[in-house]
């Protein structure tokens, strides 16, 4: 996980493109396919940690989670 998750993610969006073409061989579309899965799974790791850090700061010293609404960036 070397990459930034923005880059990860731009980088699975190229990927998804080019299999959706479909003017890749066989072998090129399974690299490419292998490689998405790879970059998907690491999103959805670095998804699932930022929550899971989101959760300890946003726990109440009683151990329950105090959820605010976040205001959108503008």
């Amino acid at each position: 996980m070397a990459n930034t998750f923005e880059a990860s993610l731009t980088e699975l969006e190229r990927i998804v493109r080019q299999l959706e073409d479909g003017d890749l061989a066989l072998e090129e579309s399974l690299k490419l396919f292998e490689d998405g899965v790879r970059l998907s799974r690491e999103c959805r790791e670095r998804l699932t940690n930022a929550e899971r850090r989101i959760e300890v700061l946003m726990k109440e010293p009683d151990g329950t989670i105090s959820l605010e609404p976040v205001q959108p960036v503008e």
